[in-house]
């Protein structure tokens, strides 16, 4: 099969650009060894990832603390996602959140915070020639935060509309992605979403705010990163002034473990007036960039179908032949709001895995009854089928592998396409960062270099041992008319032949008609089907 990879690398950022900075200095401080994640090692305090750009004209400062919502209390979930937002929001003890604006709009200078499972990062970028003016603020906003009630308030209700309003109601798409992990990881701290549950938004307080700051955002636990014009001068005083930070030894503990599922479980949200079924898989992974299999994986998944890009087996079946949604993809780790990014970020490193299809939108039955007049009997829409189409192709993957040829092209892709990851300094210096918490030096470089000497059989042994087809979780959010009907047909195995209007039909070739009705009839390993209403998610 001749596949077209319709992405080119932009004139502002050449393969041998990218490849020339890619060499420039990535180091730990005094040589030793980076933290093995594996073993969960607490950091020493600390840590330095250094990007010396000395013709740059920027200074990128990133602050990474090993203390994502995975260390939220019980009750108050949320809680590390607030105390982030309040220090970036509430100014320092010197200066007002208003003050710090007017004195760096004139620098073009900015900050913000972003919190994951795992991990907190507060960037600060600003012009070298303004560095010394900006530093005060960098380091009154990290060692005496102002913590002014107006702004935790501020920033508390606006995460409590975010929890109780924005993800059930924005995006079904980032809906079902969210409800997919509470229900891989229900019952550990990983279950959450970052900005938390709607009852534990409500029983934040400052003062949990002020005491996690203290117990969570130390010294002991932060990894310095620092990218572009900055003189060693500069990063001593950094270093020695991030000592300032709490000296509390924090209790980070264990990232939460998936479930393992036995066979298919799905949970259907229910949800008034719902355009289609945003749908979203997840199967436990037992590796990460870790792992020097990751490659093998990274080629099978971009196969599959990587984010965003048209010449995935799931893009092409789904979308392009059948055109039931506006697109379908595959994902061997976390992918941050895949809806805006269209490429992967920095700053979202997790230990514990899953691998991911997310199947766009599909049509309802009353949607599609709605436009059809041929279509007035169907009983369920699409989802049925488009999940059975997905896990077919994996099944598929899994039995009989990819070819010689396609592999040589996924490969290929990949190793130019890995390099976009990191197209400015600040792109650079969080990619540098997370591989130091991989236990990685540098990992575009070391992927690519085991890209390079990966076989086309090394891709098929890994599919074979990672990827499952018959235990994983499900979650859809459609529409109040379509939960409960689906819901019975993938308990009941009920065969789904796909629904066409009559003219798409007309002009289908007769292998798709083939194909169409295999799919149909392939057997799910459903074990589970439970409708949940969407006033019952994440509270």
């Amino acid at each position: 099969m001749k596949r077209i990879f319709a992405y080119i690398l932009p004139l502002a950022m050449t393969m041998a650009a990218c490849q020339k900075q890619l060499q420039t200095s990535a180091t730990t401080t005094d040589g030793a060894a980076p933290t093995v994640i594996e073993n969960l090692q607490p950091l020493r305090p600390i840590d330095v990832v250094e990007l010396s750009l000395p013709e740059s004209d920027k200074v990128i400062v990133k602050l990474m603390f090993r203390n994502g919502s995975m260390t939220d209390p019980d009750g108050k979930e949320g809680l590390t996602y607030a105390t982030a937002q309040t220090i970036m929001a509430s100014g320092t003890q010197d200066l007002t959140n208003t003050q710090i604006q007017e004195k760096i709009y004139p620098m073009a200078a900015r900050y913000g915070a972003s919190v994951d499972k795992e991990v907190t990062v507060f960037t600060f970028a600003v012009h070298k020639d303004f560095l010394n003016q900006f530093y005060p603020i960098l380091k009154g906003l990290m060692l005496t935060p102002r913590f002014a009630p107006e702004d935790f308030s501020r920033v508390k209700s606006n995460q409590q509309n975010y929890v109780d309003q924005v993800l059930r109601t924005s995006s079904d798409e980032e809906y079902s992605k969210k409800a997919l992990e509470d229900l891989l990881f229900r019952g550990t701290n990983y279950q959450h979403t970052a900005q938390g549950t709607s009852a534990g938004v409500q029983a934040i307080t400052l003062e949990d705010v002020k005491n996690q700051y203290k117990n969570f955002f130390t010294h002991n636990n932060v990894t310095i990163g620092i990218a572009g014009n900055y003189s060693p001068e500069f990063l001593s005083q950094l270093k020695q002034d991030m000592k300032g930070l709490s000296s509390v030894e924090p209790n980070v503990g264990r990232p939460g473990q998936p479930n393992k599922p036995n066979g298919i479980v799905v949970e259907i949200i229910s949800k008034p007036n719902a355009l289609g079924s945003a749908i979203f898989t997840g199967a436990p992974l037992s590796i990460t960039r870790s792992s020097d299999n990751f490659a093998a994986l990274m080629v099978a998944n971009s196969y599959l179908g990587e984010h965003r890009k048209s010449y995935g087996q799931l893009y092409e079946k789904i979308r392009s032949t059948r055109s039931m949604n506006y697109g379908d993809y595959s994902y061997i780790e976390w992918y941050e709001n895949g809806g805006g990014n269209m490429l992967p970020v920095a700053g979202v490193p997790r230990t514990s895995n899953y691998h991911a299809l997310w199947i766009r939108p599909v049509q309802t039955a009353e949607g599609l009854k709605q436009q059809y007049k041929e279509l007035g009997n169907i009983k369920v829409g699409h989802a049925h089928f488009a999940l059975r189409l997905a896990l077919r192709e994996v099944d598929d993957m899994i039995k009989n592998g990819i070819s010689k040829e396609d592999f040589d092209l996924t490969r290929q892709f990949l190793r130019s396409y890995n390099k976009l990851y990191i197209q400015t300094p600040e792109k650079q210096l969080g990619f540098l960062l997370d591989s130091h918490y991989y236990g990685r030096k540098n990992y575009i470089e070391e992927m690519d270099a085991l890209l390079a000497k990966l076989t086309v059989e090394d891709v098929n042994a890994a599919i074979k041992k990672y990827w499952t087809a018959d235990n994983l979780f499900v979650t859809i959010v459609t529409d109040d008319s379509e939960a409960q009907p689906l819901a019975d047909a993938l308990r009941n195995n009920t065969p789904s032949p796909m629904s066409y209007s009559n003219i798409v039909k007309e002009g289908l070739p007769q292998a798709v008609k083939t194909e169409d009705a295999q799919i149909a009839n392939f057997k799910l390993n459903v074990k589970e089907v439970r409708v949940v209403d969407t006033k019952d998610t994440f509270k």
